[in-house]
C-alpha cells in the first residue's frame, strides 16, 4: 500500500502520518517501518525514528491553534518554538480568510527578521485543488515561493493521483489511516499449511484440498525463480521442485497452471532464484540487511515491473507458474485425493 501511495505522488514526498490510527502499538511502529520500505521517506512516529532511524517530521495540530485566544498568537508561538521547522496549519477556522493571512504575517514578523525561511503550510480539509492554488499564488506574491504546501486528510493513491491530475499546488502529502491500516486490503488471507514432511531424509509432499479452488495448496519442497527479459524487466515467477535447476541457455516453457493451453516459450532471458536460506541445520546463515538495504531492494524490485502490471485499475496479470514436474506431482495428488 505504501508503494502504491508513494508512486501515485510522482516524486512528491509522502509522509507517513498514521500512528494514532493504527490498529495497535506494534501496528503503528512496524507500519512506519513498512511504509518507509515502501517509499515514504519520513514518518510522524518519533519512536520509529528512535528505533529504526526513520526521519521523524511533524506539523502543528488543530488543538495547538485552539489553545490560544487567537490564531495569530498560536502561529507566532509555534514559529518562536520551531523557527527552522515552521509549518503552520491553516484550516482550523478559515484557510484563506484568516489562516493564510496570519501565517504570512508571522513569517514576516517572526522568521524574516531572523533570516529564516518558512518550512511550509498545511491544510487538512476543503477543496484541496482550489485552496492550494490560491495559497500558492498568495505565498508567491508575499515573497515566499519556496514555502512548501503540505496536504493531508484521508488521502490514498487514488485521491493523490486525481489531485495531481487536477494540477493542485502540492509539494508533499501526509497520509494516515488509509496507509497504516492498508485500507484497501486490511486483512492478509495467509494461513499455515504443510506442503511437505521429511521422513529419514526423504521429502514427502503434502497437499490441502478444498471445494474452494483458491484454497488448494501447491505441494512439495520448492524453489522460487524470477524471469527477466532482455530489457531486465520481470516477466514471470516460477515455482519449481527444490531439486530442479533452470538454465538460461535453454528455452523455457511457461504455462498457466490452471489454463494449461496458455503457453509461452522464453528464449532470451535471465533468471534469478529468489529464496534465500535463513537457518540451515539450526544455524543462522543469513546476514540481516540494514533497513536502507531492504528499502533499496524493494524499490529495485518495483522498478523492474512493467507499468502495465503496476496500474491501479485493471492491471496486467503478473504470472506465477509451476514447472512441469511440480505441476505433474500436484495433478497426480489431486487425482488421488491427496495421496501420492
Amino acid at each position: 500500500k505504501a508503494s502504491r501511495i508513494a508512486r501515485s505522488a510522482k516524486g512528491r514526498a509522502v509522509m507517513e502520518f498514521g500512528a494514532r490510527r493504527a490498529h495497535s502499538y506494534a501496528g503503528a511502529l512496524y507500519g512506519s517501518r513498512a511504509a518507509y520500505i515502501g517509499g515514504c521517506p519520513v514518518t510522524s512516529n518519533a519512536l520509529a525514528d528512535r528505533m529504526f532511524g526513520i526521519p521523524a517530521v511533524g506539523t502543528m495540530a488543530h488543538s495547538w491553534v485552539q489553545m490560544f485566544d487567537t490564531e495569530y498568537e498560536a502561529f507566532k508561538a509555534y514559529a518562536e518554538a520551531y523557527p527552522t521547522a515552521c509549518t503552520l496549519l491553516l484550516d482550523t477556522y478559515d484557510v484563506l480568510g484568516s489562516g493564510l493571512p496570519n501565517a504570512i504575517r508571522v513569517f514576516d514578523e517572526v522568521l524574516k527578521p531572523q533570516g529564516i525561511r518558512p518550512a511550509g503550510v498545511r491544510i487538512d480539509s476543503g477543496d484541496v485543488t482550489y485552496l492550494t492554488r490560491s495559497i500558492r499564488a498568495e505565498l508567491d506574491k508575499a515573497g515566499y515561493p519556496d514555502c512548501k504546501i503540505v496536504v493531508s486528510n484521508a488521502l490514498d493513491e487514488y485521491i493523490i493521483r486525481d489531485l495531481i491530475h487536477q494540477d493542485a499546488a502540492i509539494d508533499s502529502f501526509g497520509v494516515g489511516e488509509r496507509l497504516i491500516t492498508s485500507r484497501s486490503e486490511p486483512v492478509f488471507g495467509g494461513v499455515y499449511k504443510l506442503c511437505a514432511v521429511e521422513d529419514d531424509g526423504v521429502i514427502k509432499p503434502r497437499i490441502k484440498l478444498s471445494e474452494n479452488v483458491a484454497k488448494i495448496t501447491t505441494p512439495h519442497f520448492k524453489k522460487l525463480w524470477r524471469f527477466f527479459d532482455k530489457n531486465g524487466m520481470a516477466t514471470a515467477d516460477v515455482l519449481s521442485l527444490h531439486s530442479e535447476t533452470i538454465s538460461e541457455n535453454e528455452p523455457f516453457e511457461l504455462f498457466h497452471p490452471e489454463f494449461t493451453w496458455k503457453k509461452k516459450v522464453l528464449t532470451d532471458f535471465t533468471v534469478r532464484e529468489l529464496l534465500k536460506p535463513i537457518f540451515v541445520g539450526g544455524k543462522l546463515v543469513y546476514d540481516l540487511p540494514s533497513l536502507e538495504e531492504v528499502r533499496a531492494y524493494a524499490a529495485d524490485c518495483i522498478d523492474h515491473l512493467w507499468n502495465e502490471v503496476k496500474r491501479f485499475e485493471n492491471p496486467h496479470e503478473y504470472y506465477v507458474d509451476l514447472t512441469r514436474p511440480l505441476w505433474e506431482i500436484k495433478q497426480e495428488m489431486l487425482s488421488k485425493r491427496g495421496k501420492l
